[in-house]
């Protein structure tokens, strides 16, 4: 068989995180300082690439969801930097320990955090998702590569030119960070294969990308960012307060994955609240996708009502349009969701604490809400700097994967000659 084309690229990166893995905390933190002013500095070649993207995406047809996740902008280019001026600020979990104790034998044991080694991450149109990668990767001491879709070619091409003017700067190997920027799909298997060299694979994007990667990868890979998300409405609810969390939840970005997709309205109130939902959300411009038993509440909506397609029950919109059900209590919510959801963020709306337990202890997703909108999973709302996914996942790392999830841990004993007997 012949040799992986990206061997050569995982040879380096082994390499170059050895040379982080020398680094301290606040060598590290200045590399990211050093990072957040080039992105800055070099904002007139990146948003150049991002217009051409843009334009190439728009000319094949890529959904506006899609566009709008591709889409740079100054503000954007700001917002990245400031980004990563948060994550340079935060904890540094390398080094901690995890817990320990003495043995019996006589040897002190202990837990202690330390890099990963080398992260890969594949993922589509969406370039702030490369230097998110890449800063929480160098701030844990790993080099990473990445594969962005090939919408964004040019857009990551000019933000590592610019991660690599920072880590030049530093003193540091450019195969700290490393980019596979060739659109040719053989190259996502040839990194697949990668096992030799990189440690944990990270893909964000949609089911596709998910399953190609769960069935092909030999690296360890943490899958999630699919989010079919839903918001119950129980009988027992403070209406003003219930529409403005689901508006938020559906319309202040609705093309991220952990925006809305299905609200569950129990039916001893669904009569007068259905109807308000769709006022509420009119002047929003979100489409109501009704169910048959949803549909008669709304025959007379101010916003657009269409029949709901079931398929859309297993799918994300990330447009504005929302499905809406009819459900008789908590457990048939409950169970809708265990049907339809994709274990990522769901929330519960209601004023009946006993209603909130029962659905935080059955609804089994990364994250469960009351009373709050399900656009808070995300690494800076949870206060954990920016995130390289969301993990649906159970081992290793579960919802917001940020600093710790990228990093293992070792056992250190410590004797003195100690022998086991």
């Amino acid at each position: 068989m012949s040799e992986n084309p990206l061997n050569d690229m995982g040879r380096a990166a082994r390499e170059a995180s050895h040379v982080l893995a020398e680094l301290n905390t606040a060598e590290r933190n200045a590399l990211l300082e050093r990072i957040a002013a080039e992105l800055p500095a070099a904002e007139e070649a990146i948003l150049a690439a991002n217009a051409e993207d843009l334009a190439e995406a728009e000319a094949s047809g890529l959904a506006p969801a899609m566009l709008d996740r591709l889409l740079l902008n100054e503000a954007r280019l700001k917002a990245l930097a400031a980004d990563v001026r948060q994550v340079a600020g935060l904890h540094d979990p390398l080094g901690e320990v995890v817990d320990g104790h003495d043995c019996p034998s006589g040897l002190s044991l202990i837990r202690k955090r330390f890099p990963l080694g080398v992260v890969a991450a594949i993922y589509e149109a969406r370039p702030n998702v490369t230097v998110d990668t890449a800063v929480l990767c160098l701030k844990t001491a790993n080099a990473v590569i990445l594969r962005g879709g090939k919408e964004t070619r040019r857009s990551n091409a000019a933000l590592v030119a610019a991660l690599h003017l920072a880590l030049a700067a530093e003193g540091l190997p450019r195969a700290c960070v490393q980019a596979v920027l060739d659109p040719d799909r053989e190259l996502v298997t040839a990194l697949l294969h990668l096992d030799e060299h990189v440690d944990m694979l990270i893909p964000r994007g949609g089911p596709g990308l998910h399953r190609l990667c769960r069935e092909q990868s030999r690296i360890p890979v943490i899958t999630g960012g699919i989010g079919v998300c839903h918001i119950f409405v129980d009988a027992a609810v403070d209406t003003p307060k219930a529409l403005a969390v689901i508006a938020n939840a559906k319309t202040q970005r609705p093309s991220v994955c952990n925006a809305v997709e299905t609200v569950l309205v129990h039916n001893r109130i669904a009569a007068a609240f259905l109807p308000a939902l769709a006022a509420h959300l009119a002047p929003l411009g979100v489409t109501l996708h009704a169910s048959e038993n949803a549909a008669p509440y709304l025959s007379g909506a101010l916003c657009p009502v269409v029949p709901l397609d079931p398929a859309w029950l297993d799918k994300e919109h990330l447009t504005l349009d929302l499905n809406v059900h009819v459900v008789a209590d908590p457990d048939e919510a409950v169970a809708h969701i265990r049907a339809h959801g994709t274990g990522h963020s769901d929330a519960v709306l209601t004023e009946d604490m006993r209603t909130a337990e029962l659905f935080i202890r059955r609804v089994d997703s990364a994250a469960v809400y009351v009373n709050a909108s399900t656009r808070f999973t995300d690494g800076g709302q949870f206060g954990l700097g920016a995130e390289v996914a969301v993990s649906t996942q159970k081992l290793h790392a579960r919802g917001p994967m940020a600093l710790e999830a990228l990093t293992t841990y070792k056992w250190i004993g410590r004797g003195a000659y100690t022998i086991r007997d």
